[in-house]
């Protein structure tokens, strides 16, 4: 579409400051944006919207107008919400640099302006199906009118049979199709993420389609603010925390029509998808406050205080104080081309999608998380309701064997062969005294957990009471070598006479050394046991009779 029926629509609250020779220049996406250099983020041809927040001094605007001219951008447009009228600096700029300017008037929200946008650019294309993009609109409305993503994947059942859900990166359920029978199973939704995160890392054209039984899945990306695929510097900058469009159907044979009006779906969701993540702004902010008083050792009243303030902002309408979990996360890539890529913001972004308050309720309870980062870590305060005194709360909340088993197969295909994931979640506690406690407790835990195998792993408060927690901290090659000098002659063996000592030296073991528990277990004689343990302990000149070498041998085993 051309700036010029932009600028003659009305309702849209445009009034032009500097351009007019330039009306006919034609507008191909939309992007809002305060950042002070958004220019990675664009691909060339958008009306990019801004309310001026990175305008610090009349400097800035020359620097800000000359990064969008550069990358293409066809229009600029202003909000007068946040500065009144546009400033005069910014105006000169545009005329400079032959940028065209719009102000918005405050009364006209910028998601109504990417609204008509989406749909004009969408309809060109599209022809008839336009309609369904107008009709989607009712998804951007506040109030009861409105209902987020669920709207306008009822539109698409209705107007054009396509049966579609909206997923985390995690492959967590976000919106879909109300109608009985639509609900999308779990391990489904695990699998269509994980081909998703898969595709997009290997650089897969999409839409990628996967078929599970009978039927097939097509899946969109869901990119923030217009984002093209080659705007961000590194997939791995947003790959865990983008959201995905999952449709049942077959995009492989699909005419241009269909597949523009899908991505025109896409951007609407995504408008959708910003506004949830600006509502998040004021509780990363939160987390930042109280884990700067936590590290800073201020006094328990003060982080009190700003407890009192994080609570009726994540858990409204609770009367009480609640307890309090931590979880700590960290994502590292192993390769030198990462050196330039902060893990704290993915692990923040990453974090605010997997972890949902399983007390809470409503479409979005992970809205009820506040994540900070501090330099390659990222930290989150959970909110728990208040338990009851007679329980210290260790038993509620965020289980780290749960967390890990919802999320560990797909995020490990968004990882990729390059990146890891680890993650530490404390003990509940119900006071400030305790939340430094529950901090240092997440982040031996998430220790622990980097001392395993795998791209994704958590622990938990629990693993700290036992010799688990000693673990990640032996040398490397300490570990090397007390494994090697155990279990090297028992892998030897093996290997030559498929005699299976380790796992019968771990089922020994397991069994607390009771001869008739582990040879039930593996189904053997007692006789043909007492072998195999003897040979174990020929092999490695220990007796298993002993608690030291037993000992020994565990630790082995769990080191390896």
């Amino acid at each position: 579409m051309r700036l010029r029926a932009l600028l003659d629509t009305d309702a849209l609250g445009l009034r032009l400051l500097g351009g007019e020779d330039e009306l006919d220049r034609t507008v191909r996406g939309v992007m809002t944006t305060d950042l002070r250099d958004p220019s990675r983020y664009l691909s060339g041809g958008e009306l990019v919207l801004t309310g001026l927040a990175w305008r610090r001094d009349d400097a800035d605007s020359e620097s800000f107008v000359r990064l969008l001219v550069q990358a293409g951008v066809t229009a600029l447009a202003a909000g007068e919400a946040e500065l009144g009228d546009v400033p005069e600096d910014l105006v000169v700029a545009c005329a400079r640099h032959r940028l065209p300017l719009f102000a918005v008037h405050e009364s006209v929200a910028f998601a109504t302006i990417t609204e008509h946008v989406v749909r004009q650019v969408s309809g060109e294309r599209a022809g008839d199906l336009a309609a369904v993009v107008d009709r989607h609109r009712r998804m951007m409305t506040s109030g009861p009118a409105g209902g987020g993503p669920d709207v306008v994947l009822d539109l698409l059942g209705s107007d054009l049979d396509l049966r579609a859900w909206v997923l985390s990166p995690a492959g967590r359920l976000i919106a879909g199709p109300k109608e009985a029978g639509a609900a999308l199973p779990a391990d489904v939704c695990a699998r269509l993420a994980a081909e998703h995160l898969s595709a997009t890392r290997t650089g897969r054209r999409g839409p990628h389609r996967l078929t599970l039984g009978p039927t097939t899945y097509s899946l969109f990306p869901i990119r923030s603010s217009g984002r093209s695929p080659q705007a961000a510097r590194d997939v791995r900058e947003t790959v865990l925390s983008d959201w995905l469009l999952a449709v049942e159907a077959d995009a492989g044979d699909w005419p241009d029509e269909r597949l523009d009006l899908l991505q025109g779906v896409t951007q609407l969701i995504a408008v959708e998808r910003d506004r949830r993540d600006a509502a998040r702004t004021v509780r990363r902010r939160l987390a930042q406050e109280v884990l700067e008083l936590v590290q800073t050792g201020a006094a328990p009243a003060e982080i009190a205080a700003r407890l009192r303030v994080a609570a009726p902002v994540l858990l409204p309408g609770l009367g009480s104080a609640p307890h309090w979990q931590v979880v700590v996360a960290r994502v590292e890539w192993d390769d030198g081309d990462a050196a330039g890529l902060e893990g704290g913001p993915v692990a923040q972004s990453l974090l605010e999608e997997i972890l949902v308050d399983p007390l809470a309720t409503g479409p979005e309870p992970s809205d009820r998380i506040a994540v900070a980062h501090t330099g390659d870590e990222a930290i989150a305060l959970v909110p728990l309701p208040a338990v009851s005194t007679e329980h210290d709360g260790s038993g509620t909340g965020i289980l780290a064997d749960a967390l890990l088993e919802a999320v560990r197969d797909p995020l490990t295909a968004g990882l990729d062969d390059d990146g890891r994931l680890t993650l530490g979640i404390s003990a509940a506690v119900h006071s400030a005294e305790g939340l430094r406690g529950a901090l240092e407790e997440a982040r031996h835990a998430r220790r622990v957990a980097a001392a395993r195998s795998g791209r994704v792993c958590a622990a938990g408060h629990h693993e700290l009471a036992s010799h688990v927690l000693l673990l990640p901290f032996v040398p490397d090659d300490v570990r090397r070598a007390f494994t090697a000098r155990l279990l090297d002659p028992l892998r030897e063996y093996d290997r030559r006479h498929r005699a299976e000592l380790i796992p019968t030296l771990e089922a020994f073991l397991d069994c607390d050394g009771s001869w008739t528990r582990c040879a039930s277990r593996l189904h053997l004689h007692v006789n043909t046991l007492r072998y195999r343990v003897g040979r174990i302990e020929q092999l490695t000149g220990r007796d298993l009779s002993r608690l030291e070498d037993k000992l020994d041998f565990f630790l082995a085993l769990r080191m390896s």
